[in-house]
């Protein structure tokens, strides 16, 4: 029925004329009964299909700094579960623009002249109808891009009235921003905030937190922070003011500091305006009781 949207008749002549000679190929008494008529409905896909983008698993702020060699996926979700998204032709229903920095917008097609795979494409499986694309770019050159995806369903249902757009900015340069706590005062626990650049995230990182005195009561260890990622990360780790023993600290400030390294070097600082809130590598942070 694709194609016939809307109000429909089937119709169906036993017994028809035949044109050329304009007579039955059997004889009829009365011919009207030899015709049946069906009246039938076909349901419109009006609904858009539902369009994401993610990098490297996450969703990103418009302008967010991310990996020089990220993983880029773009799914396409459509409630209709008839007409799947499950053909190579498909890849028809999608189109990828990439704006570089101090350059004009350029498609980013499946295949290139020579044959290799710029985008992955996954088909729909059932039941449900998601198809997904993965781009895995290499971004050399520093600065600000911007990435365009337009989608339809294959009833044309486009994703959206505006094309998808995200821009974002690569830094090649593997460094760490100065490490905020957030919420700074805090009662019951803060968790701790920063923005990696480059391409790969540290080997060895750490965090000590100390008295004003330089007395070292907690370190939080790199498994401990969970999932790091290049870019902006807030940790899955939130401390609760105990130290290494669980015994609750008293109300007060506390001193700390981070040691972020990668394959035995220590990863550059990237100034920020945050920068000017830490004393020689040293942020505060204060607990309330």
């Amino acid at each position: 029925t694709l194609g016939f949207g809307g109000a429909n008749s089937l119709v169906v002549e036993a017994n028809p004329l035949d044109t050329l000679t304009e007579q039955y190929d059997q004889l009829e008494q009365y011919h009207f009964n030899n015709i049946a008529q069906w009246r039938f409905e076909v349901a419109v896909d009006n609904e858009n299909p539902l369009l994401d983008v993610t990098f490297d698993g996450m969703h990103i702020l418009n302008g967010d700094i991310v990996s020089a060699r990220p993983e880029v996926e773009i799914s396409l979700n459509d409630e209709n579960t008839v007409l799947l998204l499950d053909s190579p032709a498909d890849t028809a229903q999608f189109k990828v623009f990439l704006t570089r920095p101090g350059s004009t917008i350029e498609r980013i097609y499946f295949r290139d002249g020579t044959g290799f795979e710029n985008l992955q494409f996954i088909p729909a499986d059932g039941p449900e109808n998601e198809a997904r694309i993965f781009y895995r770019p290499i971004f050399p050159t520093d600065g600000k891009y911007l990435l365009t995806v337009q989608a339809a369903d294959l009833s044309s249902n486009v994703s959206g009235d505006n094309d998808y757009k995200i821009a974002f900015e690569v830094i090649n340069r593997s460094t760490i921003t100065e490490v905020l706590n957030y919420p700074n005062p805090f009662t019951t626990s803060t968790r701790f905030v920063f923005t990696l650049t480059g391409s790969t995230i540290p080997t060895y990182m750490k965090i000590q937190i100390m008295t004003i005195t330089g007395k070292v009561v907690r370190e939080v260890k790199m498994h401990e922070l969970g999932p790091l990622r290049v870019g902006r990360n807030m940790t899955d780790f939130a401390w609760d003011g105990t130290d290494e023993f669980g015994d609750r600290l008293a109300r007060g400030v506390y001193l700390y500091r981070v040691i972020a390294q990668l394959n035995g070097e220590d990863i550059e600082y990237r100034a920020t305006d945050a920068s000017s809130y830490f004393t020689k590598g040293f942020g505060k942070m204060y607990l309330l009781r």
